[in-house]
């Protein structure tokens, strides 16, 4: 998949972990690990506006686009 997901890496320089993270977004820790692990189909925008606020940053620090022969390379 082209889109690489930078959740974890936010995570990891606040120091937060998923359940935290989780509980600020108000969503389910299990649908943090589908948008970690890159099988979400969809994000709303309430929720990646929760997720930038939370994590201090902007929408292009959490998804990337990456050419497929870089992904898998």
């Amino acid at each position: 998949m082209p889109i690489i997901i930078n959740i974890d890496v936010l995570l990891a320089q606040k120091k937060m972990s998923v359940g935290e993270f989780a509980a600020a977004i108000d969503i389910t820790p299990a649908n943090v690990a589908v948008l970690k692990n890159g099988r979400a189909k969809a994000v709303r925008f309430s929720t990646l506006e929760a997720i930038c606020r939370v994590l201090e940053c902007q929408p292009g620090d959490i998804l990337v686009w990456a050419p497929d022969d870089e992904v898998n390379a």
